[in-house]
């Protein structure tokens, strides 16, 4: 070997080892701040396979990634337990370019010294327990973030869902310019977006929603070519929405704008070539409707009602075929409908209702397969229907037009068809065959004359019946009387003939034959106070007792009348003597008073029974309560059918004539259940009713109220049901929880009308005998007037504990106390605790504000039989929720589809 070869050799070896030794030394160095790490958090167990052996290879311990030279570059510990601070000696990992420690126990104020982990691109510090305020600094603290969550802690600064006392946005947020999330909603925001924001160009979801922003847009939010979720709707955001073009490079865009923008739609807002949804109903709006909408290739969810929008419709609206929703109603509107929605194949929800379009539908769309839901009420359309509707087709709303023709004969799925107020002329009698599953059937104020169909009485599911101020002909069919109406309004026809007894059989809470030709006598069964002016302007038509509008029978059968009536008169006397007697032996009254004569009873029916108003009446014994309420008490009844069926019946009792608060719960409880249909709504089967009392009676539900089942070892169960041997664990919690939420949810958004309850609780939530839970007890719902609009209650409804806060200073309640009162039942299920059970603090929902507020662990919140559970994680987010749901202010609070939403993500 020549002496430069030597030389050159051992410089190579030199070199070798020195790259050796430097490796050896960073792997050393490495895996040593991981095990300081590990130190300082205190070796919680889930860093065990964090060890110093040798044969240890410290890239595959429990949440590391490593390069190719060995070092460190992610450390994601999610849903670990880990509790104490973050460590600081996490910035000595020099490569660290991610950090997810999402769901953990960690707690302290934001870790500052970040800023120190100078790769860090990803952060997650979610849902644990940091609190004090978020650094206004955060572009000098994390320089080079692309993605930040920060959601579901006790920060008093900025982001989602925590608990902030009112704060800005800082406008230092604005140099975090390679943010890709930025999720702010629900924070208890307010003054304006600061301009800063537009510099944060690499965004790809903004969500500032449900906050108490004003202002205007800032117009260069507009540009952000990634951006795919814009969300600002349910703030106080105003002005003209100040579009700038750009090119979007995202796959979708969905952009939600609801609150009191004025002004016009940007028409290029056409250049948004990759828009998906757009919601910018609620606002204030004005001017035509872009047509560049019909160039979005996207577009399938287009949501633009109560604004003030005018002109046509755009003729390309459904060009490329894409829409699925077109929610255009309550503008102004104008022209006809476009042909292109007649070639809209993935349409499936259309409502242009209140507006003033006129001309002929499109053909093409009473034939699209997969249109569900079609509603035009109040326009000034015309033309004819065809025969037979798309089979799809379950809700069909035309009221106030011009249509005319004969009313279709075939849909299927058809469950409400409202066309009163048009020009029809007929009813087919397919008609009957064709739409077996209505529910719905208002064909009132229009022209039709001829006779009812015979069949009619085949649609067994329909519940209000409405041909009222027509031409119709001919006698009421007999089969009327065999379905399951509660709602029949005939009246202002040319009917004739006798009423049909068979009508006694059903049970109406509105009956309406006024201004007809009928004659007779009216059934016994109906011919009662109870329709006082039901039968008003029939001049041949007569009755047994004094009815408004209606002459006294006489002659003829009236003898047997009079003979009835003055039994009836010797029954009073009798039976006020004998009510003398036994106050005067109060010991028999007693014994006796729960002791009915079934004659004084009437039954309303809601669907087919198998027992009758006997069985029920005589099931009222003292042996059979099972609980008592304010306005009552709760028995169970076994009837006497074939299956010997248990029943639910409460006992609603006027103590006195006066007690019109009683009677109105009654009314409205019969007036919601008997009208609602979900299987987390308890079922109410009929009502019977009597001078002084009421029954109200219900599925029964094996395993009683969650009340019981949660605080069943702080009170005495009343009657002879056992009580509970065992506690619910969080897996039936959770799912009594998501059932109860689907009940809610269908009673706000769902209904046509939205339904509040007013006295949400544990103990109006009702389990079956698998556990599966059932809202109750409507006693103080109210229907609203309008979708959306409050609704002024005569009084202060609630329980304590459950009241929300705007109950003491307003009677102008909308559907947010139930979620109030829903997140206190929430509250219930993770602590353990009763509503009212808040200690100094009064309820449990101030109570559990305040441990938030103290920088509280929530785990010691939890009641201590879950606090080790495996689903702990859950009971936190559970916790969480129901603290959000209890928020002071109504507009703070979610809606209850976005409480369900949430459930559900954890629902195995």
């Amino acid at each position: 070997m020549t002496s430069s070869s030597s030389v050159i050799f051992f410089l190579s070896l030199f070199s070798l080892i020195s790259l050796s030794f430097s490796q050896r030394t960073q792997i050393s160095s490495e895996k040593q701040t991981l095990l300081q790490i590990k130190d300082d958090w205190g070796n919680p167990t889930a860093l065990a396979s964090w060890s110093n052996s040798t044969s240890s290879n410290y890239c595959n311990w429990t949440g590391i990634a490593c390069s190719a030279d060995g070092s460190v570059t992610e450390l994601v510990l999610s849903n670990e337990g880990i509790p104490g601070d973050v460590p600081s000696s996490i910035c000595q990992l020099k490569s660290l370019s991610r950090l997810d420690l999402f769901n953990n126990e960690i707690t302290g104020s934001f870790p500052q010294f970040l800023s120190n982990c100078t790769n860090l691109q990803y952060l997650d510090l979610s849902q644990n327990y940091f609190v004090g305020v978020l650094p206004s600094n955060l572009d000098q603290v994390l320089p080079n973030i692309t993605n930040l969550y920060l959601s579901q802690n006790n920060f008093t600064g900025s982001l989602a869902y925590n608990l902030f006392s009112p704060g800005y946005i800082p406008e230092e947020y604005g140099r975090l310019t390679k943010l890709t999330y930025l999720f702010m909603a629900n924070a208890n925001l307010e003054g304006e977006i600061p301009i800063s924001l537009t510099n944060l160009t690499q965004l790809e979801l903004l969500d500032l929603s449900w906050n108490n922003l004003h202002g205007i847009i800032p117009p260069g939010i507009w540009s952000f070519s990634n951006l795919q979720y814009l969300y600002l709707y349910k703030s106080n955001l105003s002005g003209e929405i100040m579009f700038v073009n750009r090119s979007c490079s995202a796959e979708s865009l969905v952009v939600l704008l609801m609150n009191q923008l004025s002004g016009s739609i940007p028409e290029s807002f056409g250049t948004l070539r990759n828009l998906s949804v757009l919601y910018l109903y609620n606002n204030n709006l004005t001017g035509p409707i872009p047509e560049s909408f019909g160039t979005l290739q996207n577009l399938s969810s287009l949501f633009l009602s109560y604004n003030k929008l005018s002109g046509e419709i755009p003729a390309n609206i459904c060009y490329h075929g894409s829409l699925t929703s077109l929610i255009l109603s309550n503008n102004i509107l104008n022209g006809s409908i476009p042909k292109s929605l007649g070639q809209c194949p993935e349409l499936f929800y259309l409502e242009v209702d209140n507006n003033q379009l006129i001309g002929e539908v499109p053909s093409g769309l009473w034939q699209m397969q997969k249109l569900t839901k079609v509603i035009m009420n109040n326009n000034m359309l015309s033309g004819e229907l065809p025969s037979r509707l798309q089979w799809n087709l379950t809700v069909l709303e035309i009221e106030n037009n011009l249509f005319s023709g004969i009313v279709p004969t075939s849909a299927g799925h058809l469950h409400v068809f409202k066309a009163g107020r048009n020009n029809f002329t007929g009813i087919h009698p397919g008609l009957v065959a064709g739409m077996p599953q209505l529910l719905t059937l208002d064909l009132s104020e229009n022209n039709i004359s001829g006779e009812i169909p015979a069949l009619i009485g085949s649609l067994e599911s329909l519940s209000m019946l409405n041909l009222s101020h027509n031409k119709i002909s001919g006698e009421i069919p007999a089969s009327i009387g065999s379905m399951s109406l509660i709602i029949l309004d005939l009246s202002s026809n040319n009917l004739s003939g006798n009423i049909p007894s068979e009508l006694g059989n059903a049970k109406f809470i509105f009956l309406n034959l006024s201004l007809n030709d009928l004659s007779g006598r009216i059934p016994y069964a109906i011919d009662t106070k109870a329709y006082d002016e039901s039968f008003m302007w029939n001049l041949k038509l007569c009755s047994s007792i004094s009815m408004n509008g209606v002459r006294m029978c006489r002659g003829g059968s009236n003898s047997s009348h009079g003979l009835r009536n003055l039994f009836i008169a010797l029954g009073v006397i009798v039976f006020v003597v004998f009510a003398i007697v036994m106050l005067c032996l109060k010991r028999d009254y007693r014994k006796r008073k729960d002791a009915f004569d079934p004659t004084m009873w009437k039954l309303t029916s809601f669907q087919r029974l198998n027992f009758t108003e006997n069985s029920i009446i005589r099931g009222i014994t003292n042996e059979n309560l099972i609980g008592t309420g304010g306005a009552g008490q709760v028995y169970c009844v076994t009837v006497d059918n074939h299956a010997g069926e248990v029943l639910a019946v409460k006992k609603i009792y006027n103590k006195t004539k006066l007690d019109i608060k009683v009677e109105h719960e009654f009314e409205s409880e019969v007036k919601i259940l008997g009208s609602i249909r979900h299987s987390n709504i308890i079922r109410l089967l009929c009502c019977i009713s009597s001078t002084d009392s009421k029954l109200l009676v219900y599925e029964y539900m094996k395993n009683g109220s969650l009340d019981r089942w949660l605080h069943e070892k702080r009170r005495v169960l009343v009657g002879p049901a056992e009580a509970p041997t065992m506690s619910l664990d969080w897996p039936t919690r959770l799912r009594i929880t998501i059932g109860a939420a689907r009940g809610l949810c269908y009673m706000h958004h769902e209904c046509e009308t939205p339904i509040v309850h007013h006295d949400v609780k544990s103990s109006n939530i009702l389990l079956d005998e698998e556990f599966k839970a059932k809202i109750a007890d409507f006693g103080v719902a109210r229907i609203l007037i309008k979708p959306g609009m409050p609704e002024t209650v005569s009084a202060l409804a609630g329980s304590f504990g459950y009241m929300a806060p705007e109950c003491a200073y307003t009677r102008k309640l909308n559907e947010k106390v139930d979620v109030y009162s829903f997140g206190v039942v929430l509250l219930e299920l993770t602590t353990g605790r009763e509503a009212h059970d808040g200690g100094d603090h009064g309820s449990l929902a101030e109570w559990a504000w305040w441990h938030i507020k103290e920088g509280s662990s929530i785990h010691n919140c939890i009641e201590k039989g879950m606090r080790g559970t495996q689903c702990i994680d859950e009971i936190e987010v559970v916790f969480k929720l129901g603290i959000i749901c209890t928020g002071t202010l109504p507009s703070t609070r979610p809606t209850m589809k976005d409480v369900l939403s949430i459930l559900l993500k954890y629902d195995a």
